[in-house]
């Protein structure tokens, strides 16, 4: 289908090119398509839509693209900077992996020792595993975690500092454990570890394999670097779900963070039974738009993701770090059935349904707006290879906050592609918000319309980054 070939007028009598979207949103297409779709439609109204990459006009033409990462034709969008909009940059591993975040943070930090990131960031550890018998060595210089083990020998288990395993390259809570001790990392990669001999577990491994691997790809390399030869055993990362399926991630790439003892929240609303509700640990999730070369902005309609139980120390509900149930830790939607109901809070109600002071709430709105500018910074000053700004690109990340009991709020991961049906039907509207901010600051400036922009401060778009970003 082609676009008209003359020009559209606007209301203002002014000239405008024919303007071409193709939308293609294969991830939750049912539920993020229709959102997009409206918002273009709504601020563009000389638009032409299209869902076939058939269908695409000549790469002079005008056009949107916003579609998967691994759908997206890179080339064109490097070829015609001036006509071409596309949705995602090519290179932006360097926060987007939590390895290499990790690695982004500390290099920025060892050149800007009095930044912010200093002390947003929790303390880390990042170290490659291929067997589980070779832990001791893939830890000779994680030496945080070392001295952390070290002390805890000498401590009781209520004195102990905790520590979060994650897998550098999944994502959905997928493979993460607690520990206070070397004993039970090492019970934890053990446990990993499955017999390929056992052909039950065969079928489980192919019939999750694929969704795995889909889900955990960024684009940006092969997701199987881990992989070992076929007559040995490997590292399989099984999920905390009730369903107990097995999910071949197949990595060698770990976090270990510090844990952070969370800010608690207590429902200001009793329970059917008439009790006031023991307090949960909750997250924050902040949708935040990166456009061109490089502006970054923070949707202001954040998300609170509470745990689905009411919270309990690690000391007292980590026995056996294999097989602990974590739900009163891991705030991750993804983990919990349901409809979520009471588990994803607009972040700014939190004041009518928390016992929570409104001063606070806008502190930790404050440091975020901060963090996330600085972060973008560091990606850009710390790296350049992994993360790679383009002018006719933006794309929106999803970025998780923890609030800590000392108020002070640190990063913890950065999403690409986020999964927003996780904000459940009933904040859909939120959604749709978000995609129409992205569309009046990230789309319509660049193809001349700079109303958007100029009003970008007055919106639901707190701007938090913009600097110039040269080429390689």
């Amino acid at each position: 289908m082609e676009p008209p070939s003359k020009e559209v007028s606007s209301v203002q009598g002014e000239k405008k090119k024919p303007l071409c979207a193709f939308v293609d949103y294969t991830d939750d297409k049912d539920y993020v398509q229709p959102l997009i779709e409206s918002a273009l439609e709504k601020h563009i109204p000389f638009l032409n839509l299209i869902h076939s990459a058939s269908d695409l006009p000549p790469p002079t033409t005008n056009t949107i693209t916003w579609a998967a990462y691994e759908s997206l034709d890179f080339p064109t969008l490097l070829t015609h900077p001036s006509t071409q909009l596309f949705n995602a940059y090519v290179i932006r591993k360097a926060l987007i992996r939590k390895h290499y975040l990790l690695n982004t943070i500390e290099n920025y930090t060892k050149k800007n020792p009095n930044c912010l990131l200093n002390s947003a960031a929790p303390v880390s550890v990042s170290f490659e595993v291929d067997y589980a018998e070779f832990l001791d060595e893939a830890l000779l210089e994680a030496y945080e975690l070392s001295e952390s083990m070290t002390e805890n020998e000498t401590k009781s288990v209520s004195e102990r500092q905790w520590w979060i395993l994650k897998p550098g390259m999944s994502d959905r809570g997928v493979g993460i454990r607690l520990f206070s001790s070397m004993e039970q990392l090492q019970e934890i990669f053990d446990a990993f570890e499955e017999d390929e001999d056992d052909e039950d577990e065969e079928d489980d491994e192919d019939a999750y394999e694929d969704e795995d691997m889909a889900k955990s790809d960024d684009g940006e390399g092969d997701i199987t670097s881990g992989i070992t030869n076929s007559n040995t055993t490997e590292l399989k990362i099984k999920s905390f779900k009730d369903t107990g399926g097995i999910v071949t991630s197949r990595l060698r790439h770990f976090v270990a963070q510090m844990y952070i003892p969370p800010v608690l929240l207590t429902p200001r609303k009793k329970n059917e039974a008439g009790d006031v509700p023991l307090p949960r640990k909750f997250h924050i999730r902040t949708y935040v738009l990166a456009v061109g070369a490089l502006k970054v902005f923070v949707y202001k309609e954040m998300l609170a993701l509470f745990a689905a139980k009411e919270y309990i120390a690690p000391e007292d509900s980590v026995i056996d770090p294999t097989s602990a149930d974590l739900s009163a830790h891991l705030t991750n939607t993804c983990l919990q059935t349901g409809d979520h109901d009471g588990s994803v809070v607009p972040f700014w109600r939190l004041t009518e349904e928390f016992e929570v002071d409104k001063e606070k709430v806008e502190g930790w709105f404050g440091q975020v707006c901060e963090i996330t500018g600085e972060l973008f910074k560091a990606a850009v000053g710390s790296g350049r290879i992994h993360f790679q700004p383009l002018p006719n690109a933006f794309e929106i990340f999803g970025l998780d906050f923890l609030v800590g009991e000392d108020g002070g709020v640190r990063v913890l991961e950065v999403n690409a592609f986020p999964d927003f049906r996780q904000t459940g039907e009933e904040e859909k509207s939120l959604v749709g918000g978000l995609f129409e901010e992205v569309v009046r600051v990230g789309i319509k400036p660049f193809f001349g319309e700079k109303d958007g922009e100029e009003k970008s401060g007055e919106g639901r778009m707190v701007r938090v980054l913009d600097m110039e970003v040269g080429r390689f």
